[in-house]
């Protein structure tokens, strides 16, 4: 039953994908199906009546009655450590949603698309790149994903997998550190590294940034700086949950 908005969801599957991050597919039933890019609230009854809610985006999209989210722990926060260190299969949430229109992807368009991640960032770029590779679009879609070690990389083994079978090129940033093997640059996403990395200017890509505020911000300035046109431009950012 909808109350207020509010659906209720039971934990179908849950996969770790990397030390701090969990992927979870909940069962909605009556979902009525998400554009890629859009997000939904979780919201958590403690037995004592208290709630707490928090906003995920949705690495899922489409129609269908499971929904797909990519949680990454932020220690201090207060529902993600529960989502990645506590939730069990056949638990039960509520999800209102879906949630947000500005930052949709919609395949179709002629331009070209540049999506630029940070950690879990990625989870809404995840949505946009799996309707491209299935709306046969991939070509025009590239994706910008960075993060400290490849162990912290969420659906890194799918993005590697889909690169090479038909699905959106990536190209990997480590800030920190390299996988073994990898003689690529390790650092801060700079300039020079979004002018090898993403389309040029001159082909006004629309380009999608999420991530953590600070990233965010970096790289849409940057982005300016080299001469993309900033309504070109569309960012979301995060901070703790």
């Amino acid at each position: 039953m909808i109350v207020g908005g509010w659906r209720p969801a039971r934990v179908d599957t849950i996969e770790d994908v990397t030390p701090s991050a969990r992927v979870l597919r909940l069962a909605v039933p009556g979902w009525p199906g998400s554009e890629p890019g859009q997000h939904v609230d979780i919201r958590l009854t403690a037995e004592d009546g208290y709630q707490a809610e928090r906003s995920y985006s949705l690495g899922s999209y489409g129609d269908g009655g499971t929904i797909e989210l990519a949680v990454d722990e932020i220690p201090e926060g207060e529902v993600s450590p529960y989502l990645v260190r506590d939730v069990r299969p056949g638990d039960e949430l509520e999800v209102k949603g879906p949630l947000g229109g500005y930052f949709v992807w919609r395949p179709g368009g002629a331009e070209p698309v540049q999506l630029i991640a940070g950690g879990s960032g990625i989870v809404p770029l995840m949505a946009m790149a799996r309707a491209a590779r299935d709306a046969s679009a991939a070509a025009s879609v590239r994706l910008l994903y960075s993060v400290r070690h490849a162990t912290d990389a969420i659906y890194r083994e799918e993005l590697t997998a889909a690169a090479g079978d038909g699905g959106v090129a990536v190209t990997w940033a480590y800030t920190r550190g390299g996988p073994d093997g990898w003689t690529g640059r390790v650092g801060r996403v700079d300039d020079e590294f979004l002018i090898d990395a993403v389309w040029e200017p001159a082909r006004e890509p629309l380009v999608y940034v999420c991530g953590p505020t600070g990233f965010v911000e970096h790289v849409a300035d940057a982005l300016v700086r080299l001469g993309h046109p900033p309504d070109r431009i569309k960012t979301e950012r995060f901070g703790g949950a």
